[in-house]
Formats: C-alpha cells, structure tokens, sequence
C-alpha cells in the first residue's frame, strides 16, 4: 500500500519552506513531488514535515521502576513529541552491564516500542564500580553512567581507552560528587532565599575538564550530557580547539528556564543538573548557536506524582520531556526569531543521528519513512490529562505552546495522528 503525505512544509535550501507531497511505500520513501497519487491519502494542510527526531537521552525506567514509565508508555511519549528514535539511559533495575541483561532489555523493546529504541550499556558494573562492563561483547552504540557519573579518573581513563579502541561512544552525566555536600538546586541567588542547599556549577564543569584531559590523551569520541554552565562552556569550546573529539547537548528546560523560574519548593522544578543562573542560561544559548553545544535532547526523566511530593529535598531529580521538547523549543526560539527551523532540525533530528551513527532519515528518496509533522500556528495549552508518559512531573504544565506534534510516521506505520 502507498501513503501519500499531501501538502506538507519541508525545510529546502536554508530555511526556506517548500510545499510537497510524500510517497511511501513499505517503509521507504519513494517519492517526493506534487500531486502524488496514492491508496491511502493524508492532507497535512501546510503542516511543517521533517526527517523524525531523534533523542539521545531518555529515561524509559524498564526493568525496575514501572510505576514511573515502561519502554512502551515512553516510547509512546517520545512519538507524540515528534520523536522516531530514542536512546534509553542504563541505570534500570538490573542494570544492563552483562549481554544477557542487554538482551532482556532488547526483547522488551522489540515486543513493545512504537519508535527505535537503542539502548545504553553502562561503562562500569552497576553503574558505581570501578570495573568497566566487556565493551566489546556488550556491543552497545554507546556507554554511559547516567545519573552517576564516573567519579574516578583512572576508571574514566580506562574506559576511554577500551572505547577508542573499539570505536564507541563515551556519554558522560559529570558530576563529582566530592563538592555536592547535599545540594538540591543551583547555588546561587534563589536556593538562598528558599533556604535550600545548593549545587555548585564547579560540581558539573570541573569533571568536564578532566574529561576533557583524557579524551585528549585517548582519542575517545567524548560527548557531555545535559550541559547547564557557563564554565562548562567554557571547557567544551577550549576542548574543541585543541582537537578533542568532544561533543555535547543541552536540554530544551537549561535553555528556557533559569534559577530564578524556582518560585518555591515545588519538585516539578528540581532536575539534575540544576536550573542554574541568568548568565549561565545565556552562555547555554550562545553555545548552541555558536556550534559548541551540538545537539538538543530532553533528559526525559518520568517520576509519580507521589514521588515528588516531598519537596526539593526529599524528591528525586528529573522531568519529563519528551512530548513537548520541540514545541517548546518552536515557541520559545524559532517563533522569536532567535533560532531557525533548518538549526533546529539539524540540532533535533540530523546531527544526533550521524553523532551517534543511529538509524535517522533525511527526507529524501530512498530513505527510512521515519517523519514527523509539526502544526506551527495552533496554539496549544499543555495539560495534566493529555500525557502519553506514565508521568506529568513537569514545570510546563498550562504552558501555551505552538509546534506540536500532529502526526509520527515510523518506517511507513503510522505511531501518532492528530490531523
């Protein structure tokens, strides 16, 4: 059967947006023009079409932590948000540090995600020794200690080390854990006059630096998680210059919010790294548009509602992301004019896909039907009840918000539809 995606919006030659029609068929498009013919038509009135979005940082919670998301519930979320594929974060219950644990992940998502799924391996055993998984038998895309963080810099070292060797990734969550004496917000001006412990930016950007260091003295393709400080910026940009393989993302909440969006002690605020000051928010910005930063992701980071009902102190980092990423992006930069919709394309969906050498689609002929279309002009109130994540833990709820997702096309199989 062919589909035909009729009047669509593509992104050509800059930013230019040229109307087309897109023919797919069993999973591949076949043709891209006007007037295309077709045994199943969908009218997307003018609705922007791109390549799907691709996310290299999620939390989808199976095995372990069900009542906070699964691999379907999340994939669910991420394909709502525009989102074909998706790169699952290790730190699950098991953790995934022996084949066998990978595979058992593996047939989960095979048995129940909408969109690709590619899942993380961790860099060491249970995600806090220091003896490193069997990289080359675990064969994973790439490692990471997410939500930990490799706090020895000999165990980092040798890792970097198997990983250049074998050609993968190092995706690293800094954060020593010497200097963050109990921190639950950005130490700054807000957690002061909340009386809540902070969290040093030094916490994040001393460990990028050491890393930095390393990757240098390895040739490991280094890539930084959710980037939340100037100095951290800083480090990036100088590793950069020297030659170092180091590449980054921020996430759309760092870009949006700052420290001082913390009202009171509401958790649906508290996320990992911190929301950090004005001038830290403003060098995230400028990194991303000066090609420091590389790419955006969501942190998608699902808790109950019951889990963040104690407050910044007795709550747990993290916020949901994956449903709204791109509009809040669309509404808060590309409507402002601050950025355009071929950097954002580019940062959501084309670079994180050849970063991480992922299964992603240009829309070309040919090509995976791995496509996402976005209704630019309504607008639209971000609702409790609306979520496809098992969680709503999140800062942006009554946000007015325009870009979201109307439909989600993954390898020709229609995953979500609004039009």
């Amino acid at each position: 059967m062919k589909l035909i995606l009729k009047n669509g919006k593509q992104i050509v030659r800059g930013n230019t947006l040229k109307c087309v029609d897109i023919a797919i068929e069993k999973g591949v498009i076949v043709a891209i023009g006007n007037d295309l013919q077709g045994d199943e038509v969908i009218d997307l009135g003018g609705k922007l079409v791109m390549p799907g979005l691709v996310d290299v940082h999620v939390h989808l919670r199976e095995p372990g932590f069900t009542d906070k998301e699964t691999i379907k519930t999340g994939s669910n979320a991420a394909a709502r948000g525009g989102f074909t594929t998706i790169c699952a974060m290790p730190n699950t219950n098991p953790i995934p540090d022996t084949v066998k644990k990978m595979n058992d992940i593996k047939d989960i998502i095979v048995r129940d995600a909408v969109v690709h799924v590619h899942q993380y391996a961790p860099i060491t055993m249970n995600l806090r020794s220091d003896e490193l998984v069997d990289m080359e038998a675990m064969d994973a895309f790439a490692y990471t200690n997410d939500g930990v963080g490799v706090q020895t810099s000999g165990t980092m070292y040798q890792a970097m080390k198997e990983a250049a060797r074998i050609n993968k990734p190092i995706v690293a969550h800094t954060e020593d854990e010497s200097l963050l004496y109990g921190g639950v917000m950005h130490e700054g001006i807000r957690n002061k006059e909340l009386g809540l412990p902070g969290i040093m930016g030094i916490t994040e950007s001393s460990q990028i630096a050491r890393d930095i260091l390393i990757a240098k003295e390895t040739g490991c393709h280094y890539h930084v998680c959710h980037v939340s400080s100037k100095e951290s910026i800083a480090a990036i940009r100088f590793g950069k210059t020297i030659g170092v393989r180091v590449t980054a993302e921020v996430s759309p909440h760092h870009l949006i919010l700052n420290e001082m969006d913390v009202c009171c002690d509401d958790a649906n605020y508290k996320m990992n790294p911190p929301l950090r000051s004005i001038e830290d928010q403003q060098a995230l910005i400028g990194g991303l548009l000066d090609g420091t930063i590389d790419i955006i992701s969501t942190d998608h980071a699902p808790h109950t509602v019951e889990d963040k009902e104690s407050g910044f102190v007795g709550s747990p980092f993290g916020i949901t992301g994956s449903e709204i990423a791109f509009a809040l992006i669309y509404t808060h930069f590309i409507k402002t004019g601050m950025m355009t919709l071929a950097q954002v394309q580019d940062w959501m969906s084309l670079k994180p896909a050849k970063l991480f050498n992922l299964k992603g689609s240009s829309l070309s002929v040919g090509q995976s039907a791995d496509i996402s279309v976005f209704d630019l002009e309504t607008e639209h109130t971000v609702k409790e009840t609306e979520f496809k994540s098992k969680s709503i833990n999140t800062p942006f709820i009554g946000a007015k918000l325009q870009g979201m997702c109307a439909l989600t096309v993954v390898e020709g199989e229609i995953v979500w539809n609004v039009i």
